[in-house]
């Protein structure tokens, strides 16, 4: 699996913190182990839109160098 790009690092831990905060708003969590379900709750969350956001990039990629529309990869490969 390739590892993600600055961006999808930043979209992911933007989405941790967002839905930290979100939640802890929300719910009202006092307790300790309330507290850390719902970071664990938003670490993961956080992990799958990294995720996903890095699989719909590489199927949009595939689905381009599919098409002919492969950009400097495919004229690169042309020369």
């Amino acid at each position: 699996m390739p590892r993600p790009s600055a961006a999808r690092f930043c979209l992911g831990s933007f989405t941790v913190v967002a839905a930290t905060v979100a939640l802890l708003a929300v719910s009202g969590a006092s307790g300790v182990l309330e507290v850390a379900v719902l970071v664990a709750f938003a670490l993961a969350l956080g992990t799958l839109v990294t995720v996903l956001s890095m699989r719909t990039a590489a199927g949009r990629s595939r689905s381009a160098a599919a098409s002919g529309r492969g950009g400097a990869h495919e004229y690169a490969r042309q020369r």
